[in-house]
């Protein structure tokens, strides 16, 4: 299947514990058709110390977030995205003003 949204995409998500959230697309996981995003749907780990974290303790992460509760941000507002052929480019086209992403 392919995915709508790539990384460094402003996204907003629209379902779920988060919905509102908005936050730029970190990387993106095909297989699993998940997403993370900066800022949302952070989590507490725990981790042992080590060489980068020699105290260890309890540390805020952002946890992956399933693509269909996410959307696509343009001028503010959540767009649905669709392709066209533009000059022999397959390139993201907003469904709601029609321009090219």
């Amino acid at each position: 299947m392919k995915l709508k949204i790539k990384t460094g995409d402003n996204v907003i998500v629209v379902a779920g514990d988060h919905k509102g959230s908005e936050g730029k697309v970190q990387s993106v996981d095909s297989e699993k058709n998940k997403a993370i995003v900066e800022g949302v749907n952070l989590v507490k780990k725990h981790e042992k110390p080590s060489a980068q974290n020699p105290q260890g303790g309890i540390v805020e992460k952002e946890a992956p977030i399933h693509i269909s509760n996410l959307a696509l941000v343009e001028n503010g507002s959540a767009v649905r995205v669709g392709y066209t052929v533009k000059d022999g480019k397959k390139v993201r086209v907003s469904k709601k003003t029609g321009e090219i992403i």
